[in-house]
């Protein structure tokens, strides 16, 4: 079954729609003053992916020089397993191309067997281990090679 998702640059106005559901469908990662402080900050780059005018997931780089960094990549629970994470993810690599980055980073939850594999499925390396990244729970350091 193939889906019809629409990913662009995110807006607070897409914030707005999913405030009031930011934790009970997307799973608790910031709360909405700090993602719209990142949103609104000039450097830190956001997509949504969209499926007619439901956002079904969202996803965040932040450049810095050569070298960027995943702030998160995140799908509506209802809408998991079916390649709407890929596509944000495709899309963060294409952005940090036209951005000149290098050299891309993200940390994952080390239980987090399925991001893991999408991750090395799209050239993602594992680097290192930070110990109780995620609340006591161990991260990996992933890098990409993006020249």
């Amino acid at each position: 079954m193939s889906i019809n998702v629409e990913i662009s640059n995110m807006e607070i106005k897409d914030l707005d729609l999913i405030s009031n559901n930011l934790n009970t469908d997307f799973d608790d990662f910031w709360n909405y003053n700090i993602f719209k402080s990142e949103l609104e900050n000039g450097n830190s780059k956001y997509l949504v992916a969209k499926i007619g005018d439901k956002i079904v997931g969202f996803a965040g780089i932040i450049p810095i020089l050569n070298e960027a960094d995943i702030s998160n990549i995140v799908v509506h629970k209802d809408f998991r397993n079916k390649k709407i994470g890929s596509y944000l993810l495709q899309n963060l690599i294409n952005l940090a191309s036209s951005l000149n980055i290098e050299i891309i980073n993200l940390e994952v939850r080390e239980s987090n067997i399925p991001a893991i594999h999408l991750y090395e499925k799209y050239g993602f390396e594992r680097k290192a281990i930070r110990k109780g990244y995620y609340n006591g729970i161990d991260g990996i350091l992933m890098e990409r090679n993006n020249e």
